[in-house]
């Protein structure tokens, strides 16, 4: 064979190599899951087993598939949720397989003594947060950062998810609910989006309290009691325990419409910005550095009569060492 025909063999199939995997799905995967790393697992059926049913967590799952799904589609793609019910991992995360937006969720957080149906709905929101939150993202990356996810997940998520009669009957946190209440009837006039407010800064204040005990921290974390912290830069990672709580409520006050999309560039639009307004739903400065035109004053965290969150027998039952052993 001459050695002009094998130069032409090689070059077709280097050719053909370059050409499938320029076609393959490029799989990105966000490293960072909606918790802190833990290595706690919770088995079907173990004595940690106190959370959601299977049925429970499959309404969940159906319903934020109904929302989002066709959202995602529109945007030329698809909404995978792998719905790792027997897998005992306490934790969710991310991650783009060409144009599947993934999200998984598995069934060992839903197993725990903590999680509602509204918690789990808000880290399934976390998670398409990343996916759909826009900016400020990982620097470089497809994906919106943790603080961002935690804003989106209350600022425009949850409120889709709520929206629907159907969601109802779904298991709720118990606690304190008078300075949500208040703050949430100060940022909206209509009384059903008020609900939705306080209900979306309910769920944010149950998985922050699950937060705390993982990170065996003392402070419970308290509506009126905002992170102090002002970056310098930039945070892209999981924010501490009160500023995760600070987002979600802040995310929950914005009167922005929630139908409003945000941008993948500009992380004023659809947001509250003091720049467009808002003293209230504005990102906290314990993890946001808002760029120039944006103003950097800190968020009001409607500070009002100080009273703790009640714990729910949960919550209670997550002080129990045994329950977080090997974290």
């Amino acid at each position: 064979m001459s050695k002009k025909i094998v130069g032409v063999i090689v070059g077709a199939v280097l050719t053909a190599l370059l050409s499938v995997a320029q076609s393959s799905p490029r799989r990105v995967v966000l490293e960072d899951g909606f918790l802190p790393p833990n290595n706690l697992k919770i088995p079907i059926g173990s004595l940690e087993d106190k959370g959601l049913t299977r049925k429970q967590y499959e309404a969940v799952m159906d319903r934020v598939q109904a929302v989002y799904g066709p959202i995602i589609a529109s945007r030329g793609g698809r909404l995978m949720i792998n719905r790792l019910w027997e897998d005992p991992t306490v934790n969710a995360s991310a991650d783009r397989q060409g144009d599947d937006y993934v999200i998984n969720m598995y069934g060992g957080l839903a197993r725990h003594a903590a999680i509602t149906q509204d918690g789990m709905a808000l880290v399934a929101c976390h998670e398409i947060g990343h996916h759909l939150g826009g900016a400020p993202k990982y620097p470089d990356d497809w994906a919106s950062n943790e603080g961002q996810a935690d804003y989106f997940a209350n600022l425009k998520c949850l409120h889709r998810i709520f929206a629907s009669p159907e969601t109802a009957a779904f298991t709720k946190p118990t606690g304190d609910e008078s300075l949500a209440r208040e703050a949430c009837g100060k940022s909206f006039a209509r009384a059903q989006d008020g609900a939705l407010c306080v209900r979306s800064a309910m769920a944010g204040m149950s998985v922050t309290a699950l937060f705390r005990v993982m990170r065996r921290e003392d402070p419970v974390p308290r509506f009126d009691t905002p992170d102090p912290k002002v970056v310098e830069s930039m945070f892209n990672g999981h924010p501490g325990t009160q500023c995760r709580l600070d987002t979600y409520y802040q995310g929950s006050l914005c009167a922005q419409p929630f139908a409003e999309d945000v941008s993948e560039t500009d992380p004023s639009v659809g947001a509250c910005t003091r720049a467009g307004g808002f003293s209230v739903g504005l990102r906290p400065r314990c993890w946001y550095l808002p760029p120039a035109a944006e103003g950097a004053g800190l968020a009001d965290a409607a500070v009002m009569t100080s009273k703790p969150m009640n714990a729910s027998p949960a919550l209670t039952l997550l002080e129990s060492p045994p329950v977080w052993q090997g974290l």
